[in-house]
């Protein structure tokens, strides 16, 4: 199934924000995750504030300090579609 451009950016930047709060918090953690190229990386984590989602950037290591307009537990319970929809493993 196809999913448009705006649902699975949506969803790349909630996961990204989780893998984030699992400790999984530099760019090539991330890469190594979800297999990613780099520049996917750097632009979802550029654009992760259009969510009101808050990280910390601390010389490349990111922490998650507010999941802003984003329900924590709806992601959660979500996660698996996620990976599913944007095909990481």
């Amino acid at each position: 199934m196809s999913h448009s451009k705006t649902k699975t950016s949506f969803y790349r930047r909630i996961y990204v924000a989780w893998l984030i709060s699992r400790g999984i918090n530099t760019v090539p953690k991330i890469i190594n995750a979800t297999g990613m190229p780099r520049r996917t990386a750097q632009d979802t984590l550029a654009a992760i504030h259009e969510l009101a989602i808050e990280l910390a950037n601390n010389n490349g290591n990111y922490t998650l300090i507010n999941w802003g307009a984003v329900d924590s537990h709806w992601v959660e319970a979500n996660i698996d579609h996620l990976k599913d929809v944007l095909e990481y493993p």
